[in-house]
């Protein structure tokens, strides 16, 4: 007789979590986290109230990619290239790609910068360097089943940005009275900031990602070819639609809590924040040791789940547009390409570090490229979403339509505004 295995309630739970917590955990990465505690040096508790607001926002952009690539069986260029022009498409996935580098760049520094910081004696070029082979080493070599238990350990690293509040006295009532009502001054720096942080939140590196996950788990299951993928059960669209929203939902707490802590100990001290390091470096002697090591952890943690995440999401892109064999469930020999791409796109990002191009130069660039992006990308979305032949029964409801619309809107505004104010 076989004995059944009654998993506990904590380990059910972390077992119905997948690629939308881990897409949503990527999202803040340290190019993330640098834009967050600069709103929150720069504007205080302002900035708090984006937290809940684009909550629905990408929730529903996610669950989208995550529909359409458990539905037609392929990525997002994949399932909607045969109805978008050709040219279109090179450009946005182009854009991506240069967007995704600089990221890249950016977090590579943001980590090298935090080991500096636990080690001063090391080189921050070497650390670079090390930390970008790691990286290309990790998607190209690992089997897909481990480096996913990986990427799931590693967003638990989020939560030392969680913790730092521990260290702080908060006055809660006047956290709670500016994050439920917002006042927004239409200033340029505010436009600014709000753009940045849109830019950063709803990337279209996270759309192309999350759809092409679902594609591997599926893969994983033994689905190896598109037919066999194609109409998903309504059980895995639940299942997929509670990940999806709990990973977003969880990706925007982390941000709350990172603007909440720089808020409160470094707004009006004039202090700049450049790197996600920075804020880390100066809440050492502000807040006590304890928290500026919390925060730096949070970023070598989240730069080592987030570094992946971009350079594979352009490498699925790049591939499903030219037909490459393409997926990390394959063998490096078996899909050199869609590797190859992962590591000129790794590589590409830790040459930034060495041109001397400002951190926060290339968070507002790369933030201002996936706002000029983004608005593209969910138009794709919602075009492969309401495509009855591809998705049948599981096209894009009105709800979806609703707020998939809606973050189009805002997206296409926020770059209106920033070049407008």
């Amino acid at each position: 007789m076989v004995k059944k295995i009654v998993l506990s309630p904590i380990k059910k739970f972390w077992n119905k979590l997948g690629p939308g917590f881990i897409t949503g955990s990527s999202d803040d990465d340290p190019s993330g986290v640098a834009t967050y505690a600069s709103a929150g040096a720069t504007f205080g508790y302002g900035m708090l109230w984006l937290s809940w607001f684009s909550i629905p926002l990408m929730i529903a952009v996610q669950e989208m990619s995550a529909r359409i690539g458990m539905v037609s069986g392929r990525g997002v260029i994949g399932a909607i290239k045969h109805r978008v022009p050709r040219p279109l498409l090179l450009g946005a996935i182009l854009l991506v790609v240069v967007a995704n580098s600089i990221n890249i760049g950016a977090d590579i520094g943001a980590m090298a910068d935090a080991m500096h910081l636990l080690a001063p004696s090391w080189n921050f070029y070497y650390i670079a360097i090390a930390f970008t082979v790691f990286c290309v080493c990790l998607q190209i070599f690992v089997d897909y089943k481990l480096y996913v238990k990986y990427l799931k350990w590693l967003t638990l690293s989020l939560f030392s940005y969680i913790a730092v509040v521990l260290y702080l006295h908060i006055d809660w009532g006047a956290v709670w009275s500016a994050t439920l009502f917002p006042h927004i001054a239409f200033t340029r720096d505010t436009m600014l900031m709000i753009t940045a942080i849109f830019g950063t939140t709803i990337s279209p590196y996270l759309m192309f990602w999350q759809a092409s996950e679902e594609v591997e788990e599926e893969i994983t299951m033994g689905r190896a070819t598109i037919s066999e993928r194609k109409n998903a059960t309504i059980r895995e669209i639940k299942d997929m639609r509670f990940d999806v929203s709990f990973g977003m939902i969880f990706s925007n707490i982390v941000m709350f809590f990172i603007v909440l802590t720089t808020a409160v100990v470094l707004f009006g001290s004039g202090t700049t924040i450049n790197t996600a390091a920075d804020a880390a470096r100066v809440l050492q002697p502000l807040a006590g040791d304890g928290a500026g090591l919390l925060f730096a952890l949070g970023i070598l943690g989240a730069g080592l789940l987030a570094v992946p995440v971009l350079a594979g999401s352009g490498a699925y892109a790049v591939s499903e547009m030219f037909g490459w064999r393409s997926g990390l469930n394959l063998k490096w020999f078996e899909a050199k390409k869609f590797y190859l791409v992962i590591a000129l796109a790794t590589a590409s990002g830790l040459l930034v570090n060495f041109v001397g191009i400002p951190p926060m130069q290339m968070l507002v660039w790369t933030a201002v490229i996936n706002g000029f992006v983004a608005p593209f990308t969910i138009l794709l979305l919602l075009v492969a979403g309401n495509d009855e032949k591809e998705m049948g029964k599981y096209r894009n409801s009105t709800l979806s339509n609703f707020f998939g619309g809606l973050t189009l809107f805002i997206m296409v505004a926020s770059i209106i505004l920033f070049f407008v104010v």
